[in-house]
Order: C-alpha cells, then sequence, then structure tokens
C-alpha cells in the first residue's frame, strides 16, 4: 500500500513540485490549500491530518512577506511558528514524520560564506524570527521531524500566485521601461523548486532525519542574478547596482546566505543543478505556460 502524503501549501511554488515529485513516486496524497484549511486553526489542523492519517506531512505553506511583517509580526508567527506547531503536535499523535521547509533567513549574513547546518542561528527580523520558532516547534513536538532550510525559491506555481518570486517580478519591471535598482551587496543561493523537491524526495526515502540545508548550490548577489535573468531572457532593461544603505527596506536581511549543500551531497543526494540551466529551465517551462517576454 502507498504510503500516504499531506501537503499543506499545495498550490505554491514549492507545493506544485513536492506534489509531481511524491505522485509520480507512487505516493497517495491530501493536497492542501489556503482556502482549504487555515493551518493557523489547530481544530482544522488535527481534523485534516486525522481523517487522512498520513505517514508524512510535508508543510511547504509559509508567510514570507518579509518587509510586511515587521509591521505585522503576529501575522508571520502565526503562520510560520504557531501553524507548525499545530501540525506536529498532530503528527506526534499520528506517529507521522513532518517535514519543514524553512529559510536562510535564520541566519544574521555575518559569517560571509555559505552557511552549514551547524552555524549558529541569528535571525534578524520578525519574518526570521518567526521561520526559525517554525523550526523549533517542530524539532520540540516530533522525535524524527526533518527540517530544510533553503532560499530564494523560484518555480513555474509562482506564475498562479499573487507575488511570483524574483524571475517574475525583475521580468514585470523590465516591462515597464523604467531603470532597475538591484542590491548588489547581498548574496543568496537562489533555488528551483523542482529541484529541492526531487532532493526533498531522496531525503525521505533515505531516511534522513534532522537539519539540511538546500539552497540553488551557487552563491550570487541579487544584481548578479538579475543580469543572468534578463540575458537569458533575451531582454535588455537598464539595470542599475544599488546598495543596502540607497536601498533601505523596512525589514533587516542577512548580506551573505547562501547555503551549503554539502551535508545533503555527503548522503548520497544529488547536487542542485547549475543556476543558469535552472532558470533558463524555467524561462523553457514559463514559455510553454505561454506567457511572453515583453520587449525591453
Amino acid at each position: 500500500m502507498p504510503k500516504k502524503v499531506v501537503i499543506f501549501g499545495a498550490a505554491g511554488q514549492l507545493g506544485v513540485e513536492l506534489s509531481r515529485a511524491f505522485s509520480s513516486a507512487g505516493y497517495s496524497l491530501l493536497r492542501l490549500t489556503r482556502r482549504e484549511v487555515d493551518i493557523t486553526n489547530a481544530g482544522e489542523v488535527e481534523k485534516h491530518l486525522t481523517s487522512f492519517d498520513p505517514d508524512l506531512v510535508l508543510n511547504a505553506a509559509a508567510y514570507n512577506q518579509v518587509d510586511v511583517a515587521e509591521r505585522d509580526p503576529h501575522a508571520a508567527f502565526m503562520v510560520n511558528a504557531l501553524a507548525v506547531r499545530n501540525m506536529a503536535f498532530v503528527c506526534r499523535q499520528l506517529d507521522a514524520q513532518l517535514v519543514h521547509f524553512s529559510t536562510d533567513y535564520v541566519f544574521d549574513g555575518a559569517a560571509m560564506r555559505p552557511y552549514v547546518e551547524e552555524d549558529v542561528t541569528h535571525p534578524l527580523g520578525a519574518y526570521a524570527v518567526s521561520k526559525l520558532a517554525g523550526e523549533i516547534y517542530a524539532q520540540a513536538y516530533v522525535d524524527r521531524p526533518l527540517v530544510i532550510r533553503t532560499s530564494g525559491v523560484f518555480g513555474i506555481g509562482g506564475l498562479a500566485t499573487n507575488r511570483g518570486n524574483f524571475i517574475e517580478l525583475m521580468l514585470r519591471l523590465a516591462s515597464g521601461g523604467q531603470p532597475i535598482r538591484v542590491v548588489e551587496d547581498h548574496v543568496a543561493s537562489p533555488t528551483c523548486a523542482a529541484s529541492l523537491a526531487d532532493r526533498t524526495l531522496v531525503l525521505v526515502e533515505k531516511g534522513q532525519t534532522g537539519t539540511f540545508h538546500a539552497g540553488g548550490g551557487e552563491a550570487i548577489s541579487w544584481y548578479e542574478y538579475a543580469r543572468l535573468i534578463f540575458r537569458l531572457a533575451g531582454c535588455d532593461p537598464e539595470v542599475r547596482a544599488t546598495n543596502e544603505r540607497e536601498y533601505r527596506t523596512d525589514a533587516r536581511r542577512p548580506k551573505f546566505s547562501a547555503l551549503s549543500n554539502a551535508k545533503m551531497e555527503s548522503v548520497g543526494v544529488a547536487p542542485m543543478p547549475k543556476l543558469e540551466a535552472a532558470v533558463r529551465d524555467y524561462l523553457d517551462r514559463r514559455s510553454s505556460a505561454g506567457l511572453r517576454i515583453a520587449a525591453s
């Protein structure tokens, strides 16, 4: 009998790819979106999980409005922390494994090199605090959680969401005909959602628990990332490099939050694809979906 899996956040960029990966591997899925369940409501979470009785719960749901969280930290904490507590509590009762996705933002960026799992966390804002709290709840309530930290996720599912992803933001700005300012002094490891989902499946099937990093595998500034996107998209807007001092935001962000995937690779999981290949594949899939890139 195939294992039963619940996916929270099933309509999001990562949720769409997790559904594909686990369905293709023969798992029986219950896909839950924000329309179908309020994960901040413990009773609703318990009802859906107990009725399906899963072996595995994948939490791809998240509140990721980093700047808005500074003005409304309660909303971020409810989704990113207390909702994880709701899931973990029921997983313990059902003896189900919980896989929870976290973020590179749990670090402060001061190390200025890719972070490993053993590095000390130091969140810089409300969003980051809420995500770290979610990790702690997962670890507190279940005996064998799998916490996967990632960075700057982009996937074709972003085409159907209001906020999209960085690639969609850049393409939208390019169509506006105005100069685009992008920070050059902040570095991350942008991650393809499809690749992340495939590696999550491998980690689960290898029986891995604990904390793993699964970032895009390459450290790159957001400015250079934007230039890569435009080059591959075949458009040439005016892109201006800016920095944290000139481009202030409500939330503080780590200046270097790239993740090292060495631990993941050490247990036999394939390295992430090169960023250029991942972005090219994204643009190809976007084109197949009937979306064109406006001339700049």
